[in-house]
């Protein structure tokens, strides 16, 4: 357990595993105030941005609470935000998947631009990649640090990023990135300073997850 409560906004915008990300968030000591207020979103101490469903989708509920600049304001000032599956495909600058399925030739949905980089359909055999999966964690991790080589997380998700985009000398500090494999190799999560996010789902991977899950409070403070 954490020594002291964390007050965490959960950002309900219609999407996402609410009450399982409450509750997990809960049993590593934070505060959760699950929320749709700009105003209570921005002003907590740690930020949560969950996500269940179609990227485009998820991307219309976000922007009808103003999500994107919750987001993007937050990071400006160097607060910290965890995405979780969609909640973190959402971050990169667009994704192929509609709610009314896919368009040849389209460019895909706009994201938040955080990241750039296009989430699109996973090349594999079966899909969705619905399961317990190992992780490559990135060698300066936080979100991984004490954890075993061959620990597994819960993911489900059809679409990922399986390139990663951005050079080494667009930011003093290059994100820390981890990878796993479903039929091709894909970013299972990212570590960018305040910015933290899990392709897969904390609070679905028991207490493998909540370890995660107070690596990250820690590093919140």
């Amino acid at each position: 357990m954490t020594k002291s409560a964390t007050r965490v906004a959960l950002l309900d915008y219609g999407s996402g595993n609410l009450r399982s990300a409450q509750r997990a968030l809960e049993r590593v000591g934070a505060h959760v105030d699950l929320t749709s207020d700009a105003t209570a979103a921005s002003q907590a101490e740690a930020l949560v941005v969950p996500g269940v469903g179609a990227f485009a989708a998820c991307m219309q509920g976000l922007e009808a609470v103003k999500g994107p600049r919750i987001i993007g304001e937050r990071l400006a000032g160097g607060r910290p935000v965890l995405g979780i599956c969609v909640g973190m495909q959402v971050m990169f600058e667009r994704g192929t998947e509609f709610a009314d399925g896919e368009h040849e030739g389209s460019s895909g949905a706009a994201g938040c631009g955080e990241w750039p980089g296009v989430v699109e359909r996973l090349e594999a055999p079966v899909l969705p990649h619905m399961g317990w999966n190992t992780v490559e964690p990135a060698e300066h991790t936080v979100l991984f640090a004490g954890m075993p080589a061959d620990e597994r997380f819960y993911f489900v998700h059809s679409y990922g990023v399986r390139r990663w985009e951005m050079e080494p000398s667009d930011l003093l500090r290059p994100p820390d990135v981890t990878w796993a494999e479903h039929g091709t190799r894909f970013v299972a999560a990212v570590e960018n300073g305040p910015l933290m996010a899990t392709q897969f789902h904390p609070e679905k991977s028991g207490d493998a997850g909540l370890h995660l899950l107070e690596n990250w409070l820690r590093s919140v403070g």
